[in-house]
């Protein structure tokens, strides 16, 4: 599997079901995918196994079915008789089943209940699939852009933000708690240095200390949605505005229809690691004309990392082409933008739904 992900073809030893025993000579070459299944009843036995696997999915069936399929299986593709087969299931099969297989379920990202017979759980673990895909084109195009690892928790509550018929309490309610697991994320990334202190206990405990200069820059208004995530996670945080103003029909947004407003920055913004806040990156136009205002107040680009919900590819070429050294931290990337430069699928306007103003 280590082979496999790291983009080298491997040779799989074939298993002879009948004689119990490796064929000796035999073996079946697998070629680099971009999706890997690997498929077994003791997959999740080993952590080493289960940290290469970036999702893990539990096939619950029922004991019956289980049983009918393995006679049937065994009767036909391994030429053995049904008696024999009955045997090792009640001797060795359904025990170690109970003994070893069942309790792995614990470490499943999802379990689907009646297997292929379910529809809706495979359609949602393709789409899954099919977003990381994407996700991974351009994170491996632009090393510097960070995707918050994807769980069903996480997709859920972008479910749940990006329907239109959620009411404003609840809309605020997961946005902000996706809104904290980006700002934790982007935190997870600053530069950090070793520290070690003494516990009640009065041992040493080796840990890190905090990136000390630090602070935040919201883009009026959406962005200010992510500043109490941000003084919730840091205590005392200086926080600083952008305000763009947009021209443009129908939302397009080009390079000369960006009017700079308003800004009221730090005074040594310059000494500080800068978190850029917006929930929605599209064109990437406004995020590059607030990046560099950043750099012109002589934040280093590399100190410069830009926060989001979700973004658009459109706008993560735009802002990675210009400011490679920026750093991007989002929670989803979309499919990309429509003829009126909205990222679809999106959330709409993020400010008015998060304000109450639509």
């Amino acid at each position: 599997m280590g082979k496999l992900k790291s983009g080298q073809s491997v040779n799989i030893p074939i298993y002879d079901f009948k004689n119990h025993r490796r064929c000796s000579e035999s073996f079946r070459k697998v070629n680099v995918s971009d999706v890997i299944i690997l498929e077994g009843i003791l997959v999740f036995h080993d952590q080493r196994v289960r940290d290469l696997m970036d999702m893990k999915i539990f096939v619950d069936t029922d004991a019956d079915i289980r049983l009918a399929r393995r006679i049937r299986r065994d009767t036909v593709e391994r030429g053995r008789d049904v008696l024999s087969v009955l045997e090792q299931y009640g001797r060795f099969v359904k025990p170690a089943f109970d003994d070893f297989i069942l309790p792995s379920k614990k470490y499943a990202d999802v379990i689907i209940p009646r297997g292929g017979d379910n529809h809706v759980a495979i359609d949602l673990i393709a789409q899954h699939i099919r977003t990381k895909l994407g996700q991974h084109d351009l994170c491996k195009l632009y090393p510097n852009v960070c995707v918050v690892q994807t769980t069903f928790q996480i997709r859920g509550m972008h479910t749940l933000i990006r329907d239109r018929d959620i009411t404003t309490p609840d809309f605020v309610f997961y946005s902000d708690r996706l809104i904290r697991l980006v700002v934790e994320h982007g935190l997870g990334n600053l530069p950090f240095t070793e520290k070690q202190v003494v516990t009640p206990t009065g041992s040493i405990y080796s840990g890190v200390d905090f990136c000390k200069k630090l602070c935040g820059v919201s883009i009026v208004r959406s962005g200010e949605s992510m500043e109490n995530a941000l003084r919730a996670c840091c205590k005392g945080i200086k926080i600083g505005k952008i305000l763009i103003h947009r021209v443009g029909d129908n939302g397009q947004q080009v390079e000369c229809s960006l009017n700079l407003i308003y800004n009221k920055l730090p005074s040594d913004i310059a000494e500080r690691h800068v978190l850029l806040m917006d929930p929605v990156l599209g064109t990437g136009n406004s995020a590059n004309q607030a990046i560099q205002l950043l750099r012109s107040t002589g934040v280093p680009e590399d100190h410069i990392m830009f926060l989001n919900l979700i973004s658009a590819p459109e706008g993560i070429h735009c802002v990675c082409k210009r400011f490679p050294d920026v750093k991007i931290v989002t929670s989803e990337i979309d499919a990309g933008l429509n003829q009126d430069y909205r990222v679809v699928p999106g959330l709409g306007e993020y400010g008015d739904r998060y304000f109450g103003t639509d």
